[in-house]
């Protein structure tokens, strides 16, 4: 019986480095996020590409509102353009933070896409904030990784 992990062919090693390093490039997982916020990497900010009113029931602390739909020229000009912005929705179902990372870049900013979202952040153990103000990550959960 053939292999059904092998059926569709192998990357070479060369091939496979490329390709990982470009996926770390792109995303990020909810550990790393949380270690930088945590020690409140001034680099990073996390965008929260939901509605307001989805931000308000549950976000991650210090992450910002800024809804996808609502990126534009003229919504981002204040937006530092030396920061890396992490974009998040609710998870692997939702595309709100693929369209923000998407909408950002090509307003010339660097992104990086939260993996796994809100979900995957919950799935960790981290904290949430709730109500219109961002708050700030006082603790975090060890990756296990």
């Amino acid at each position: 019986m053939p292999s059904f992990v092998l059926s569709s062919g192998l990357a070479s090693p060369a091939e496979s480095a490329v390709y990982l390093a470009d996926k770390l490039r792109f995303h990020t997982d909810a550990a790393d996020l949380a270690l930088d916020l945590l020690a409140q990497e001034p680099q990073i900010v996390a965008l929260d590409t939901r509605k307001p009113a989805a931000y308000a029931t549950g976000h991650i602390p210090g992450a910002i509102s800024f809804p996808h739909v609502t990126m534009t020229v003229e919504s981002t000009a204040a937006l530092d353009r030396d920061k890396v912005y992490v974009c998040y929705c609710d998870g692997i179902g939702c595309n709100g933070s693929t369209w923000g990372a998407f909408k950002m870049a090509s307003l010339g900013f660097q992104v990086k896409e939260l993996l796994g979202g809100l979900d995957f952040w919950v799935r960790d153990g981290h904290p949430l904030s709730t109500g219109p103000e961002p708050g700030q990550l006082t603790s975090i959960i060890q990756c296990q990784c």
